[in-house]
């Protein structure tokens, strides 16, 4: 079984912030089974490099690979179509379609705080939505 995290997830972990935990557990599954976008590691790159500096960034991404997350970056024609169709259908962000669209290949549960984004999606039998908090 695998799971997938969106940026708000990873940040929640990293910042120990209420529903750091359940990622917390997830991370600590052997063997590992988490699993990221590309560009939602972009998300928490960027939140860091702002709010902290690049060291910060770039340890903030040190310490999810430490920790077991595994990087995809899956870029394939028919992933990022399905990345466009999450897109209008849900009218979410496109990293957090990426992020669906991830656990979709993987028939992974997704976790997020962002019940903006992943109200509607967890109300769809097509999609497992954890939220953390």
């Amino acid at each position: 079984m695998a799971f997938i995290l969106d940026a708000c997830a990873m940040i929640a972990y990293l910042r120990d912030e209420p529903g750091g935990e359940i990622v917390d557990n997830c991370l600590a599954l052997e063997p590992p089974a988490c699993l990221a976008h590309a560009v939602n590691l972009c998300e928490v790159f960027y939140t860091f490099l702002e709010r902290a500096g690049e060291d910060a960034a770039r340890g903030a991404l040190d310490d999810l690979r430490a920790v077991g997350l595994i990087v995809r970056e899956d870029m394939d024609e028919a992933f990022w179509q399905q990345v466009g169709r999450h897109k209008i259908r849900y009218r979410m962000s496109l990293a957090d379609a990426f992020a669906l669209s991830l656990a979709d290949r993987f028939g992974a549960e997704l976790f997020t705080s962002d019940r903006g984004d992943f109200e509607q999606v967890s109300q769809s039998a097509a999609h497992r939505v954890t939220f953390i908090r």
